[in-house]
């Protein structure tokens, strides 16, 4: 049911209008379904079974960086701990 509420500067009740609509004018929302379509799932693994499971080059590349005592930066982890600190706590977030 919804309660009107008087508009500043009237009066209650003078232009209060209720509603007490009957409960066959109510409508329950159901939820949409979830779905899931497979129908490129086999592209999809096609697609996938053509790329090599391991990146050489990259693989090497995470290496190099590992091994470089200038990796990361000193900028780059003053950052990273500045937007640590900064961040909420989100274990005391009450929502």
């Amino acid at each position: 049911m919804i309660n009107p509420t008087p508009s500043p500067g009237s009066t209650p009740g003078s232009n209060a209008v209720g509603y007490n609509w009957p409960p066959s004018f109510t409508k329950s929302v159901q939820p949409e379904q979830d779905s899931l379509s497979l129908d490129q799932a086999g592209t999809l693994s096609s697609a996938l079974s053509g790329e090599p499971e391991v990146r050489p080059d990259v693989v090497e590349r995470g290496r190099a960086l590992a091994a470089d005592p200038n990796y990361p930066s000193m900028s780059i982890i003053g950052q990273v701990a500045s937007q640590i600190v900064n961040s909420p706590d989100l274990s005391e977030d009450p929502s």
